[in-house]
């Protein structure tokens, strides 16, 4: 069911700009967004952007040192939030070695048919295992 809410034209613009990598000089990295907050306008009816909460890159490793620990510690503990964040990490190829020989196969036909339903996601990476470790949501999928 839609709830009938807009989203802004800005936060369009900010999902794109995160979402397309650009040759960029050295300041206009620094100036591109690693996380950003949105929330409902005072009317409950358009999605914008929260001001005052994103994560700048050249922020990270200079004001801000854990940028995941600290986005969600400006999440607010008692309302909802909308958010984009762009995580980049390495995946292990070891852990691919544990998995069954079937297991490895299905994984690796569904990642096309999981591209096509998920509009602008860049990478998937389904085949990594749990093993018993709590897995973080940013190790499955790259904006």
């Amino acid at each position: 069911m839609a709830s009938g809410v807009q989203v802004a034209d800005e936060v369009c613009r900010i999902f794109y700009d995160m979402k397309v990598r650009k040759c960029s000089t050295p300041e206009e990295i620094k100036k591109r967004k690693k996380a950003v907050i949105f929330c409902l306008s005072a009317d409950k009816k358009c999605i914008i952007v929260e001001e005052g909460k994103e994560i700048l890159v050249g922020d990270v490793g200079v004001t801000i040192t854990g940028p995941f620990k600290h986005f969600v510690g400006m999440l607010p503990e008692k309302d909802c939030r909308c958010a984009l964040y762009d995580a980049s990490f390495e995946t292990n190829p070891v852990q691919k070695k544990l998995a069954p020989l079937k297991s490895k196969m299905i994984c690796a036909t569904s990642k096309d048919a999981m591209k096509k339903k998920f509009q602008g996601i860049l990478s998937v990476y389904g085949d990594r295992l749990n093993n018993g470790k709590k897995c973080s949501p940013s190790n499955h999928w790259k904006l």
